[in-house]
């Protein structure tokens, strides 16, 4: 007899655990926005850099100008209340809490999508395109346009659990999207994804789950192995390659050696842990990720946004500096044992939107080959590695282009 309550007790523990919870809100106490701005007014300087551009780094008057909004003008009750306005939810997956955003259409036939976001940014840099892929008849697209979407924080991202152990790297949280979509209850749906997001989604595919139709990507996994393979070491390149093919390896080369957070991140993320003790410092090596980011994060602070504002940047870091995520983010550099941009194996339906100011423009020849299923390509005119944030309509117009095939 107490045997046998003993297991309807283990029963219990563990439908419990696979239990959505919610709703989640989000509340930090005042006492840690008035640390955070002392904090920046006590930042220590360093001299101004010897060059008249970006290439040793976010410049000092840029980081200044950071430091003078965020300590004195920034509100980030506004984020918080933008994000207690949507619905989120925790769940345990695989010993571990997920924190996702689950916001349903008014739509009944709209189509379920799960959209993960990468590093340096986090479920911020996707707010933007909630409305338009949700609510797709006050952008001028059609009801059959829209679709349910489901949005992660990425373990040891914001409000997910930060992984005490190792073995979270991309096939591991792939796997854990494709449960979070099964307990959803979702029997057919689609993934999107940029970044780590990208990478992600690549390996939901290569998995085949039953119920995932395709995929659309903004950062696709296309570059040959043996391209990737010689740019890396710097070896020479074949010599049959097109135009279009030499310039997404010039691209390419130029972020190999330019990717030296990347290199830190993913050999000593612990190391890094000035990064959780100072706002400014935290907020320099984020905005660092790419030339092209950077100089839109410079223009806003100059006062001439492009895309993104001083509040969306400071929204982004002031959440890395509240849930103290910068080095348990960082590690999954550490875990990740795949190149970033080279073929992945995806055979299901694949759909591609380039952005010009990507960290490289994926060629057709090389995405026909890497997705044998390329249902959608695409080149369009604007945004760049942060595409969802940077032109949120114009994104949203491609992943409603890109997947409408695959409605049923």
């Amino acid at each position: 007899m107490a045997q046998g309550h003993a297991n309807q007790q283990q029963v219990a523990q563990a439908i419990d655990k696979k239990a959505i919870r919610g709703p989640f809100q989000i509340h930090f106490p005042e006492a840690e926005l008035t640390e955070l701005r002392n904090r920046i007014i006590a930042t220590r300087w360093p001299e101004k850099e010897t060059v008249s551009n970006q290439s040793q780094g976010v410049p000092l008057a840029t980081m200044q100008k950071v430091a003078e909004y965020w300590a004195t003008e920034y509100d980030w009750r506004k984020c918080e209340a933008t994000l207690n306005n949507i619905p989120q939810f925790l769940t345990e997956i695989d010993g571990l809490n997920i924190h996702f955003m689950h916001i349903r259409s008014k739509h009944e036939d709209a189509l379920p999508m799960i959209i993960t976001h990468g590093w340096s940014g986090s479920i911020i840099e996707l707010l933007k395109v909630i409305d338009p892929l949700t609510n797709p008849t006050a952008y001028g697209a059609k009801a059959s346009d829209a679709f349910h979407l489901v949005v992660p924080s990425l373990p040891g991202y914001g409000f997910s659990g930060k992984p005490t152990t190792t073995g979270w790297g991309p096939e591991r949280i792939a796997s854990a999207w494709i449960e979070l979509m099964n307990r959803l209850g979702y029997s057919k749906y689609v993934a999107q994804g940029g970044d780590w997001g990208a990478i992600i989604t690549d390996f939901m595919a290569v998995m085949k789950p039953p119920g995932l139709l395709g995929i659309h990507s903004n950062m696709p996994g296309a570059v040959p192995p043996h391209i990737d393979t010689a740019l890396m070491k710097g070896n020479p390149l074949p010599s049959n390659l097109t135009p279009e093919e030499m310039r997404a390896c010039e691209q390419l080369s130029f972020v190999y050696r330019h990717i030296a957070y990347a290199s830190m991140m993913g050999t000593r993320p612990q190391t890094l842990t000035g990064l959780v003790d100072s706002p400014i410092g935290l907020a320099a090596f984020l905005m660092d990720h790419d030339a092209c980011s950077l100089e839109l994060m410079i223009k806003a602070f100059d006062g001439h946004p492009e895309g993104l504002t001083r509040d969306n940047i400071l929204d982004n870091a002031t959440l890395y500096w509240l849930t103290k995520t910068a080095i348990s983010a960082a590690r999954l550099y550490w875990e990740n044992t795949f190149s970033f941009f080279v073929v992945k194996g995806v055979q299901i339906p694949t759909a591609i939107t380039v952005f010009p100011y990507e960290l490289y423009e994926a060629p057709l020849s090389w995405a026909k080959r890497a997705y044998p299923n390329l249902i959608y390509f695409n080149k369009v005119d604007r945004g760049g590695h942060f595409a969802a944030w940077e032109v949120p309509l114009l994104f949203s117009e491609e992943v409603r282009a890109g997947l409408r095939a695959l409605r049923t």
